[in-house]
């Protein structure tokens, strides 16, 4: 394991103790290995990092999500209490500008918890810097299944296209991963 990172070096030990893994469980470790997984280790989002996404270029896509929020919120009936649930929020920007954005339904302003659901102790860290100002009482989880029950709204941008994936293969007996 000459010159093999910590993260090789530990996906090794994996696969020499129990036998292959699934991409998906490969690629879960890549991302989100609490020691030495990409968005774990660092930072990836904006001009300085390895990608950027639309909140980051302007403030405007955040504001129409929020403004789309609260017309969803009204078509659910304008519920007392509404969970506005972000999955993988980066930076927190695109629910800072839409925050922003929904001063304009102060009811709705009112009745959103916002919850994030967020596996980077690094991420959440610039989470809670880019919120700071942002006048709402807001949630950490690691997983959805934490947020609490109850009527939600909730917004994955960039999202699903950063999530492990199962590699299914066709065999005569079936399909396996």
């Amino acid at each position: 394991m000459d010159g093999a990172s910590p993260l090789e070096q530990e996906i090794r030990r994996l696969i020499a103790a129990a036998g292959p893994m699934p991409v998906a469980q490969y690629v879960s470790l890549c991302l989100t290995h609490p020691k030495y997984g990409y968005y774990v280790t660092r930072d990836p989002f904006g001009a300085g990092g390895d990608f950027i996404t639309a909140p980051e270029v302007s403030q405007m896509f955040g504001e129409l999500v929020g403004l789309w929020a609260a017309a969803v919120w009204k078509m659910m009936g304008a519920p007392e209490n509404v969970r506005l649930v972000e999955l993988g929020p980066g930076r927190g920007t695109m629910m800072r500008d839409a925050l922003r954005a929904m001063n304009v339904a102060p009811a709705f302003r009112k009745a959103i918890v916002v919850h994030f659901v967020e596996v980077s102790p690094t991420l959440e860290k610039v989470q809670r810097e880019t919120l700071t100002k942002a006048g709402a009482l807001f949630h950490w989880h690691h997983d959805l299944s934490e947020v609490p029950a109850g009527p939600v709204i909730i917004l994955a941008n960039e999202f699903v296209d950063a999530l492990p994936v199962h590699q299914m293969v066709k065999h005569s007996d079936g399909w396996h991963e």
